[in-house]
C-alpha cells in the first residue's frame, strides 16, 4: 500500500509538473511576432490621399534646421535647400529612398532566443516613454525614477513573455550629469536583460563612449556589428516640420557605428500637429519619410523604423490623452501607412492618462493595445507600465501589462478557420452518438 500511494503521487507531481510548466514556442497560443493588420480604420482610398498630402508637404514645405552635415548629406542625394534655409523633398528622391530602405529588419536580442523580425504585419509590444516619476501604488503617490528604478524594470520585462523588447522607460534622475546618465541607461538595462533594448542619447559626443561599451558587451566591435541588440530612439525632428539638430547629429553616429535607429516623430495634435487625426498623421508621415532619405543618404539600407508618433491633446486643457480614443485611432492609422509604404514601423498605444493603475487604467491601455495589433503595428511602443499621460512608471502596472497584452495577442492571433476548427465532426458525435453535451 505504501509502495501504490508513493507511486500514485509520485504520478499526480508529474501531471502537475507538466501542467505547469511553460508551453515549447511552437505550440503556445500567443508568441511575439504574430501577423495583424486585420484592422484598417483608413479606406485605400484615404491612404493615397494622406500618401499624397504627405509628398506635397515634403516638396513644397519641406523641414528646416537640419546640421551643416545633414544638409550636406540630403542635398547630395538630391534634396533642394532654399533661401529660407528649409530643405525640399522632391517626390523622386523620396522615391528613390523607399526604393533602396530596408523592408526587413530584425532587432536583435544577445542571446540570440527573443530576436525580434519587423517584416509584414508582424507584431511587438515593449516599453518606452522616459517617464520622470516612479507611481507608489502604496503610498498612491509619486517620486523621482532612479537608475535602481530602471534596472529592475529591466529584470521584471526579462521574465514577462508578452513584453517582447526594453526601450527605457524612466529617466535616471538620481544622475544628474546626461553623460552619466546616457552610460548607465544602457548598463542598467543590458545587465537587466537580454531582450532587445533601445536607449536615447542627450549629445553626439556620447555615442562613441556608448558603442565602446557595447563592444565590450558583445565580445568585440566584430560581434556588436553582426547582432546590435541596442538601438537608438531618436528624436529627429521637433514638430511641426524641423529637424532637432543635435538628435540628427547623434543618428548620423548611431549609422555609421551600425546601430538601428528609430525615426520618432511625436507631434502633437493641436499644438505641434494639426489638431484632425488625418491632419497628424500626414505630418507624422511626412517627417518619417524626410528621416528615411536622410537615413538612406548616409547609409543606404541602414536599419530604420518608421516612428511615427503622433499623440492627442485635449483641446480645453492643453493636456496630453494618450489614453484617449483619438490615441488609438492614430496609432492605427499610423500602421497602416507603414504597410502601404512596406516599411517596419512603431507608434506608441498602452498609456494610460489615470495616475494609477485602476480600472480607467485597463480599459485605456488595452482599447490602444488591442487598435495597435489588429492593425498590424511592428513595434508597440509604451505599451505596458505607463501612467498620468507618459509622467509616470509603475512597475505593478508592467507586470499587470503583461497580462493585458497577452489578451491584445489573442485577438491579433483571430479566429482560425480550418476542416479541425469547424468542428463539424465533434458535433456529429455528441448529437448523434454521444450524450448531447460537449
Amino acid at each position: 500500500m505504501i509502495q501504490e500511494s508513493s507511486r500514485r503521487s509520485g504520478g499526480r507531481a508529474a501531471r502537475r509538473a507538466a501542467r505547469t510548466s511553460p508551453l515549447a514556442q511552437d505550440i503556445r497560443p500567443i508568441r511575439p511576432g504574430m501577423s495583424g493588420g486585420t484592422l484598417k480604420p483608413l479606406s485605400d482610398a484615404d491612404v493615397l490621399k494622406i500618401h499624397g498630402a504627405a509628398l506635397d508637404a515634403l516638396e513644397n514645405i519641406g523641414l528646416a534646421d537640419a546640421p551643416p552635415s545633414g544638409v550636406a548629406y540630403l542635398t547630395a542625394a538630391g534634396c533642394i535647400q532654399g533661401d529660407d534655409g528649409r530643405l525640399r523633398f522632391p517626390r523622386a528622391v523620396v522615391e528613390d529612398a523607399l526604393a533602396m530602405a530596408n523592408r526587413s529588419i530584425t532587432l536583435c536580442s544577445r542571446d540570440g532566443n527573443t530576436d525580434l523580425e519587423l517584416s509584414g504585419h508582424r507584431v511587438h509590444f515593449g516599453t518606452a516613454g522616459a517617464a520622470v516619476h516612479m507611481v507608489d501604488v502604496h503610498g498612491k503617490d509619486y517620486r523621482d525614477s532612479t537608475v535602481q528604478d530602471l534596472h529592475d524594470a529591466a529584470r521584471i520585462c526579462d521574465k514577462l513573455d508578452n513584453i517582447h523588447f526594453v526601450q527605457r522607460p524612466m529617466v535616471c534622475r538620481d544622475i544628474p550629469d546626461n553623460r552619466e546618465m546616457d552610460l548607465n541607461s544602457i548598463y542598467a538595462c543590458t545587465s537587466g536583460t537580454t531582450k532587445h533594448v533601445g536607449v536615447s542619447f542627450s549629445e553626439p559626443d556620447f555615442v562613441a563612449p556608448a558603442i565602446e561599451m557595447l563592444h565590450m558587451i558583445a565580445g568585440g566591435e566584430d560581434k556588436w556589428r553582426e547582432r546590435p541588440f541596442v538601438s537608438n530612439s531618436n528624436c529627429f525632428v521637433v514638430p511641426p516640420m524641423k529637424f532637432a539638430t543635435e538628435s540628427c547629429e547623434v543618428m548620423e553616429q548611431c549609422i555609421l557605428h551600425g546601430m538601428p535607429v528609430l525615426l520618432l516623430s511625436a507631434g502633437m495634435a493641436g499644438a505641434t500637429a494639426p489638431s484632425t487625426i488625418a491632419g497628424a498623421i500626414v505630418q507624422a508621415v511626412a517627417e518619417c519619410l524626410a528621416g528615411l532619405v536622410y537615413v538612406n543618404a548616409i547609409k543606404p539600407g541602414a536599419p530604420a523604423i518608421m516612428g511615427t508618433w503622433p499623440f492627442g491633446l485635449d483641446l480645453r486643457t492643453g493636456a496630453m490623452t494618450g489614453g484617449s480614443g483619438e490615441q488609438a485611432l492614430l496609432t492605427a492609422g499610423c500602421a497602416q501607412m507603414h504597410k502601404f509604404y512596406g516599411l517596419p514601423g512603431g507608434a506608441a498605444a498602452g498609456i494610460s492618462d489615470s495616475k494609477l493603475p485602476d480600472m480607467q487604467a485597463g480599459w485605456e491601455q488595452m482599447c490602444s493595445n488591442v487598435m495597435a495589433g489588429l492593425s498590424g503595428l511592428n513595434m508597440v511602443y509604451e505599451s505596458a507600465g505607463m501612467h498620468a499621460s507618459l509622467l509616470g512608471f509603475c512597475h505593478e502596472s508592467l507586470i499587470l501589462g503583461d497580462d493585458l497584452i497577452g489578451q491584445a495577442m489573442r485577438c491579433v492571433r483571430g479566429i482560425e478557420v480550418n476542416d479541425e476548427t469547424l468542428a463539424l465532426d465533434q458535433i456529429r458525435d455528441v448529437c448523434i452518438d454521444g450524450p448531447g453535451h460537449y
